[in-house]
């Protein structure tokens, strides 16, 4: 018997129960998308028929109840920031973290006048992978999906978030 989630003889499938549930897990995510700026027209390209995220089981979700990923897109205001953290404290466990763009992963072209910019997403909420650019292609935010998805398959059940932590954030 092999450890895999296929079965060569067609009959009883042997894994760990880890394995099983981290397949589903990255099989299906759910992202609460908040797009705030320019980088929100990509992301929503990325969910158009050219690029087609539900292929890879990304659904976007209306509802922070219902969501196990956040793709922040675009600039952090300090007033929208308090908004984020709430969205972020709402989502279940395990939770996950996307910054798209530049504006979003160090304040991008504003940081240096913009007295009302975050310098950063992460200084409100932990990130796990980082979409660079200025807008960031929807070919980019892809790579940042199969990058979470890598990271979420070699996390165990308890403590998945500081697993997730300890590797350090992702930069695709």
């Amino acid at each position: 018997m092999s450890n895999d989630l296929t079965s060569e003889s067609g009959g009883v499938v042997v894994t760990k129960i880890d394995d099983l549930l981290n397949w589903a897990r990255l099989s299906s995510l759910w992202p609460l998308s908040f797009g705030i700026a320019c980088c929100a027209i990509e992301l929503m390209g990325g969910f158009a028929s050219t690029y087609d995220l539900d292929r890879f089981g990304v659904f976007p979700r209306p509802s922070a109840r219902q969501a196990d990923v956040i793709i922040i897109a675009g600039t952090v205001t300090f007033k929208m920031a308090e908004r984020i953290k709430r969205l972020y404290e709402q989502m279940p466990e395990p939770k996950y973290v996307i910054s798209m763009g530049s504006c979003s992963n160090c304040g991008g072209p504003y940081w240096q006048h913009g007295y009302h910019v975050v310098k950063g997403v992460d200084r409100v909420i932990p990130v796990d992978v980082y979409v660079q650019g200025c807008p960031p292609r929807p070919e980019s935010l892809i790579g940042a999906i199969l990058e979470l998805q890598k990271k979420i398959e070699g996390e165990s059940l308890l403590g998945a978030r500081n697993s997730a932590k300890s590797e350090g954030p992702e930069a695709v």
